[in-house]
C-alpha cells in the first residue's frame, strides 16, 4: 500500500515537472509573439517582402544565443536575474528590476488592448469592455492555489491554437517560397534591413520576455547544474515554438502582399488576414491576436512581478495579489484612456536598453564562482553572447533618442 502511494506521488511529481518544462517553453514563446510582434511583422513584410526573410533568420539565431545563455546561467545559479545582477554590482539588480517592470507594465497595457481588439473582432464587444474582460481572464489564472500549473496549461493551449490557425493562413495565402529562399541569401539593399531587425529583436526578446521561462523553471524547482538537461530542453522548445510562429506569420503576410494586397495602416495584420482569406481570415486574426495578447498579459505580469518579489518582502509574501493588481491596473488604464501610444514607444525604447545590459550582466556571472560554482559555461555561448551585446548596444543609441523625444 505504502509503495503504491510512493509510486503515485512520484508519477505526479514527474508529471508536474514535465508540465513545468513545457509550460516554461510556451510562456517564453507566447510572450514573444504579442500584438506588437503581429503588427511589426505585417508592416515590415509589406515593406521589404521576401527580403525580410534575412532579419527573421538572424533574429532566430540571436534569440537562440540569448535564451540559452540566460536560461542556463539562471538555472545553474538558482537565482533570478535581479539577484544575479545585485551580486555582480550591488544596486544593479534593483535598477534592472525597475526597468523591466516599467517596460512590462507599458507593454501589458498594449497586450490588453490587443486582447480587447481580438474580442471585438470575434464578438463585436466594446473595446473598453474587452479590456476589462481580458484583465479578468488573466487575473483568474493567478487566484487558484495551483496558479503555476494552470498558467502552464493556459499558455500551452493558446500557443497550440495560434500555431494551428497561422499555419492555415500560411497555406491559404500561398507565399512564393522559391523567391523567399533566393532573398534569404541574396537580399536587396541589405543595409535597409538593419532597422527592422532591431525592432523585431526589441519586441521579441527584450525586457521581461528573456527571463519569463527561466524564472518559471526556478519557481517550479527545476534548477541547479543537475537540471541542465531539463533547462536546455525547455529553452530549445521555447525558441523553436517562437521561431515557428515567427516564420508562419511572415509567410502568411508575404503570400498576401506579393499578390498586390495593400494593408490597412490602421491595422496591418488584421487587413492581411482579411485579404488572404476573407471574413474567415478576419475571424482567424481575432483568434490569433486574442491568444497572443492573453498569453503575453500572463507572461508580462508574472515575469515583471518576479523581478520585484525577491527585492521587496511584501511583494514576495503577496505575489499573486500583486500579479492580479498588475493585470487589472493595465486593464483599467487601457479601458479609460485607450491605446497608450507613448507608453508603447517608451517600452520599446526601454527594451532596446535592457537587453544588452541584462545579457552582459548575466554573462559576467559565469566568471563568478560565488554565483555559478564550478559550472563551466560553453565558450561558444560566451563569445556569441558578447557579440550580441555589442550589436544590441549599438542599437540602444537609437532607443535613447526615442526616450528623449517622449519626455
Amino acid at each position: 500500500m505504502n509503495n503504491n502511494i510512493v509510486l503515485e506521488g512520484e508519477k505526479k511529481s514527474q508529471s508536474a515537472k514535465k508540465g513545468a518544462i513545457i509550460g516554461a517553453a510556451f510562456l517564453m514563446a507566447t510572450s514573444a509573439v504579442g500584438p506588437g510582434f503581429l503588427t511589426q511583422t505585417a508592416v515590415f513584410t509589406e515593406k521589404f517582402k521576401g527580403n525580410f526573410a534575412l532579419p527573421i533568420a538572424i533574429s532566430i539565431f540571436i534569440t537562440l544565443v540569448v535564451q540559452l545563455n540566460i536560461w542556463k546561467i539562471i538555472g545553474v545559479s538558482e537565482m533570478r536575474g535581479q539577484d544575479i545582477a545585485n551580486k555582480i554590482l550591488p544596486g544593479l539588480g534593483h535598477f534592472i528590476a525597475v526597468l523591466v517592470s516599467l517596460g512590462g507594465l507599458a507593454f501589458n497595457i498594449g497586450n490588453v488592448g490587443g486582447a480587447a481588439l481580438g474580442l471585438n473582432v470575434l464578438f463585436g464587444t466594446n473595446l473598453a469592455f474587452g479590456a476589462l474582460t481580458a484583465g479578468v481572464i488573466g487575473s483568474v489564472l493567478f487566484i487558484s492555489k495551483d496558479a503555476g500549473a494552470i498558467m502552464d496549461k493556459f499558455t500551452k493551449v493558446l500557443g497550440v491554437i495560434m500555431i494551428a490557425v497561422i499555419t492555415y493562413m500560411a497555406i491559404v495565402t500561398k507565399p512564393p517560397v522559391e523567391e523567399l529562399v533566393v532573398r534569404l541569401f541574396n537580399p536587396e539593399n541589405p543595409k535597409q534591413l538593419f532597422f527592422p531587425l532591431i525592432t523585431l529583436l526589441g519586441g521579441t526578446i527584450g525586457g521581461y520576455i528573456t527571463f519569463a521561462g527561466g524564472h518559471r523553471l526556478i519557481d517550479a524547482g527545476i534548477k541547479g547544474e543537475e537540471a541542465l538537461d531539463d533547462i536546455n530542453k525547455s529553452s530549445l522548445i521555447g525558441v523553436t515554438l517562437a521561431s515557428i510562429i515567427r516564420v508562419l506569420m511572415f509567410l502568411a503576410v508575404l503570400g498576401v502582399v506579393t499578390k498586390g494586397g495593400v494593408l490597412d495602416p490602421l491595422n496591418p495584420p488584421a487587413s492581411a488576414f482579411k485579404l488572404g482569406a476573407g471574413m474567415i481570415g478576419y475571424k482567424i486574426f481575432g483568434i490569433v491576436i486574442m491568444a497572443a495578447s492573453l498569453t503575453s498579459i500572463v507572461g508580462a505580469a508574472y515575469t515583471s512581478v518576479s523581478f520585484i518579489k525577491t527585492l521587496v518582502p511584501v511583494v514576495n509574501r503577496n505575489e499573486k495579489n500583486f500579479i492580479v493588481g498588475f493585470i487589472m491596473f493595465s486593464s483599467v488604464v487601457m479601458a479609460l484612456i485607450g491605446k497608450p501610444v507613448k507608453l508603447l514607444i517608451l517600452a520599446g525604447s526601454l527594451n532596446g536598453l535592457i537587453l544588452p545590459l541584462t545579457l552582459f550582466t548575466i554573462l559576467l556571472a559565469v566568471f563568478r564562482k560565488d554565483i555559478v560554482g564550478s559550472y563551466k559555461h560553453p565558450k561558444w555561448l560566451i563569445y556569441s553572447g558578447m557579440i550580441v551585446v555589442l550589436f544590441m548596444s549599438i542599437a540602444a543609441f537609437s532607443s535613447l533618442k526615442n526616450i528623449v523625444k517622449i519626455f
